[in-house]
C-alpha cells in the first residue's frame, strides 16, 4: 500500500466513527445499521440472513441484533405472504421516528454540502471499493433494482420485472437494496450467491 492509500483507509474508518458518535445512544452501531438496512431493503431482502450478509456478520449475531430491535418496538415480524415459512421485518412507526434521529444524518448533510462533482466522484469511488472488497472477501454485493442486471424495465411505463425473484417490481422497489443484486454488464462471476 502507498502512504496515501493507508491514510485514505484510516480516514474512512475515522469518518465512520465520527458519524456514529452522535444521535440516539440507546442503539449500538450494529442496531443503527440494521435499522437503516430494513428501511432501505426491498421486500425480498428484509430478512435476518440478508442483513447478516449486508453487515458482514454471522447469522446468529444478526439475529440477536434484529431481536433486540423487535424488543425495543422498532421492528416487527411479518410472515412472507408467498412463503409462510419465511419471515420478513418491517420498521414500526417508532422505528421510522428513531431513524429520523439517525447519527449518519450529519455525515449525509456534509456530503450533501460538497459540490456535485465531488459528491458524484465520492459515490462512484465508494461503490467501486465496496464491490471490490465484497468480491475479494467472497461476500455478496448489494445494490438497487434500478442498477441490477436481473431487472427488466419494459418500455411504455409497464412495471419492471425481476428475473431472479420471478416477481413484478413496484416503483418503490427500484431504489431499494437487494441481496440478489448483480451489476449491469457484469458476468455471474461479478457477484456471489448468498446461499
Amino acid at each position: 500500500m502507498t502512504p496515501a492509500a493507508d491514510l485514505a483507509a484510516e480516514l474512512l474508518i475515522h469518518v465512520a466513527r465520527l458519524a456514529q458518535a452522535g444521535g440516539d445512544h440507546r442503539l449500538t452501531p450494529a442496531q443503527w445499521t440494521a435499522l437503516r438496512f430494513f428501511a432501505r431493503a426491498n421486500r425480498l431482502s428484509r430478512t435476518p440472513s440478508a442483513f447478516s450478509a449486508f453487515h458482514a456478520t454471522t447469522r446468529g449475531t444478526a439475529s440477536q441484533t434484529v431481536k433486540s430491535l423487535v424488543a425495543m418496538g422498532l421492528l416487527e415480524r411479518h410472515r412472507n405472504e408467498a412463503d409462510g415459512r419465511s419471515i420478513r421485518f418491517e420498521l414500526t412507526e417508532e422505528g421510522r421516528a428513531t431513524l429520523g434521529r439517525d447519527p449518519l444524518k450529519a455525515l449525509a448533510d456534509r456530503i450533501g454540502d460538497l459540490p456535485e462533482a465531488r459528491r458524484t466522484a465520492l459515490l462512484g469511488a465508494l461503490k467501486a471499493l465496496t464491490g471490490t472488497l465484497a468480491l475479494g472477501q467472497d461476500m455478496p454485493l448489494f445494490g438497487t433494482c434500478a442498477d441490477c442486471a436481473h431487472c427488466d424495465v419494459p418500455m411504455g411505463g409497464a412495471p419492471a420485472f425481476c428475473r431472479c425473484a420471478e416477481a413484478t417490481l413496484l416503483a418503490s422497489d427500484m431504489d431499494e437494496l437487494c441481496i440478489e443484486f448483480a451489476p449491469r454488464g457484469g458476468s455471474s462471476a461479478d457477484r456471489r450467491a448468498t446461499g
